[in-house]
């Protein structure tokens, strides 16, 4: 395969895949072709679950994973949503999101806090011969450098995607295309980094499987440009003002903090709207 990453998946037929668990994470997976295989398992299935496919994968850094995909059925009630327990969240690049409390993560910004090392890295790595063994070494290197940056930012986002969905039982955000948002105004490199669009992703599925509530709200929904104190519109906001006062009451607005007040309102208006047609 000519991509970085190469996988294959096959299906779970007449128990050609099973695993086994021993003692401290250390187990065997059981695959077509190759029959028992030593493994290092994270996580064990529950009961009644079914295994349905594996894919085996192979990193550029040399590492080699499977994933076990199990069907199983489980039970969720609704959770019933309040306006206390909802919070808004709005995208914002430099500072990751900032909430409808003020609030804002501890982003790590992996990939800039590791550029210099992975220049470094890769100029080496220009300078070898390729195809050498010398060559083949400093590659290993550079792709581990790439994996540890996106093992932290995806650890990041798990870690603050649970802790939101266990802590409030509706999100609102707004529905934004981020690839198109990375390319008009030149965030490509910054948009890439924090990793928003996978947080989003994890945060709406493990809301999901509480029974919780993950609301869209359109982007072109004027959230930055009205006031949520009184409504009054600002057309004249510009892009990079992060304060203004509002033209009809007179107060002085975070752009952000009052971006995420008015995706909280406007999500709620449509959760109670479709919870109750």
């Amino acid at each position: 395969s000519r991509k970085s990453k190469q996988s294959y998946t096959t299906n779970a037929t007449n128990g050609n895949i099973a695993i086994t668990f021993g003692k401290k994470n250390r187990g065997q997976v059981k695959l077509p072709k190759l029959g028992w295989v030593d493994t290092c398992t994270y996580r064990k299935p529950g009961d009644g679950w079914v295994i349905k496919q594996a894919t085996v994968s192979h990193t550029p850094s040399g590492k080699y994973y499977v994933s076990i995909l199990f069907s199983y059925s489980m039970d969720v009630e609704d959770v019933t949503p309040t306006y206390a327990g909802t919070i808004g969240l709005d995208y914002s690049s430099p500072k990751f999101y900032v909430d409808s409390e003020g609030n804002t993560p501890d982003v790590p910004h992996t990939l800039r806090k590791a550029e210099q090392r992975l220049a470094k890295a890769q100029q080496r790595l220009s300078r070898m011969t390729k195809g050498s063994n010398n060559y083949e070494k400093q590659r290993i290197v550079v792709a581990k450098l790439h994996e540890q940056v996106a093992n932290k930012r995806k650890d990041f986002c798990h870690k603050e995607s649970r802790k939101i969905a266990n802590s409030y039982d509706t999100v609102c955000m707004e529905d934004l295309d981020l690839r198109a948002l990375a390319q008009t105004l030149n965030f490509g490199k910054a948009t890439a980094d924090n990793g928003f669009g996978m947080f989003r992703t994890f945060l709406s599925y493990k809301l999901k499987e509480q029974g919780k509530h993950f609301v869209k709200v359109d982007k072109w929904y004027p959230s930055s440009k009205t006031c949520h104190h009184c409504g009054a519109k600002n057309a004249s906001l510009q892009l990079g003002q992060m304060e203004w006062v509002c033209p009809s009451c007179g107060t002085l607005i975070d752009r952000d903090v009052n971006a995420a007040h008015n995706i909280k309102d406007e999500g709620w208006r449509l959760l109670t709207a479709q919870l109750a047609a």
